[in-house]
């Protein structure tokens, strides 16, 4: 018995809109996950790139639940010493909110070169407009939400 390896073919990739308006951002992240790794297709295998693009408008307003706002911190590193900063959910959503959507769906899939290419398919945007509209993408249903 041979495995089946399916054809993953460039030509077959769907793009989807997803907008972030009242979702949860650990709900949100894992579905966005899941569809840029391709387990919502019949021909999902875990060492090849079978997923869709995935365009989030309004990462602004992406919800975290109890006190994340304010006392979750995320440290960054200059690479000098003494050269930590730790900011809160609130400080980088007020900079860079595509941030916070962008960390927490690179947490999710894999640490490695296939990661890092699924990573490319994600397009995160702070406002409810997108320039991925000859792409004809369509809007992605969020489930529990």
């Amino acid at each position: 018995m041979k495995t089946f390896l399916p054809k993953v073919n460039q030509d077959d990739r769907k793009w989807h809109v997803i907008d972030a308006d009242g979702a949860v951002l650990g709900r949100l992240a894992v579905q966005v996950a899941n569809v840029l790794r391709g387990k919502n297709k019949p021909v999902f295998t875990p060492h090849l790139d079978a997923g869709d693009f995935v365009v989030v408008i309004n990462a602004e307003k992406v919800l975290v639940t109890g006190k994340k706002e304010t006392e979750k911190l995320f440290m960054s590193y200059s690479g000098w010493k003494g050269g930590e900063r730790y900011r809160s959910v609130a400080e980088i959503r007020q900079r860079h909110p595509e941030k916070l959507i962008m960390h927490a769906v690179k947490g999710m899939i894999p640490k490695n070169r296939l990661g890092r290419k699924l990573l490319t398919k994600l397009k995160v945007y702070k406002g409810s407009a997108h320039p991925h509209s000859a792409q004809q993408p369509a809007s992605f249903k969020l489930e529990n939400q």
